[in-house]
Parts: structure tokens; C-alpha cells; sequence
């Protein structure tokens, strides 16, 4: 399960460096993504950072990704790994930095020896009082 976390929060650490194409060869060849940005699926090409290039470039400094409640399942080869994480940047011409706190599930895939990024969802609540606005203002509680 070291190797596990260590691509998950290697991930979250190359982010904050800005390195795209880092990030990418933690996934496999071929993924799929459920991201918080429409469309409902993305698709996902581990080989091409392009999009991830372009979403970073939104912002004023690579953003901050802080994965905590990590908990991982294992067997064999296939795992499946949650966890609460938090972003925080400065959109591009704005002064102001904000955080946000989404649901993260990955499924993986040990892959030629190395644990690979094969499924990736990540999701924020909503309200549910007919509303339909994300409940971006939540936090984790113990």
C-alpha cells in the first residue's frame, strides 16, 4: 500500500510544482476521468498533459492539492483508493486565493510493475433542497 500512497501523493505533490507531464505518467495509457469540470467524462490519455497544461494555466501559481482521509483497498493487482482532498489557488487575474474541498476515488491497476491511475473520480456535494448549487463552503468533520 506504500506504493499506493506514493503515487497518490505524488500526484498532489507534482501538481503544486506545475510538472504535467509528471503527473501524467502516474496514470495508464488509457483512463477513465470523472473530473469536476464538465463534460461527464473526459477522456483520459495518460500519454498527453495538454489538458491538464491548459486547466493549470487558469491560475496565477500551480494550485495546491492536499489529499487527507487516504484509505486504501488492495487485492492482487487492482486497488481502489479514497480520499477527501483539498485545492487551493489563485485564478489568473484575481488576488484572491480559494480552497476546495471535493471527493476523490481512484481505481488502479499495477501495471508492468507499477501502480497506475486507471479510473479517477472526483465530485463535490450539491444541495439538495431543489437548489442544485455545489456545496463548495463544506469541510471535513471528524
Amino acid at each position: 500500500m506504500d506504493e499506493i500512497r506514493e503515487v497518490i501523493e505524488g500526484k498532489a505533490a507534482l501538481l503544486q510544482k506545475g510538472d504535467a507531464k509528471a503527473i501524467m505518467s502516474y496514470y495508464a495509457p488509457s483512463f477513465v476521468e470523472y473530473s469536476l469540470a464538465p463534460p461527464l467524462r473526459q477522456p483520459g490519455d495518460g500519454r498527453n498533459p495538454a489538458a491538464l497544461e491548459a486547466w493549470m494555466a487558469t491560475f496565477e501559481a500551480p494550485p495546491r492539492r492536499e489529499v487527507t482521509r487516504l484509505e486504501i483497498t488492495t487485492d492482487g493487482d487492482v486497488a481502489f483508493a479514497t480520499s477527501l482532498d483539498c485545492l487551493t489557488a489563485v485564478p489568473r487575474g484575481s488576488t484572491g486565493s480559494f480552497s476546495l474541498w471535493f471527493r476523490v476515488t481512484l481505481g488502479l491497476r499495477r501495471i508492468d510493475g507499477r501502480w497506475l491511475v486507471t479510473h479517477e473520480h472526483e465530485s463535490v456535494p450539491f444541495e439538495m433542497d431543489g437548489s442544485f448549487r455545489a456545496s463548495i463552503g463544506l469541510t471535513p468533520t471528524d
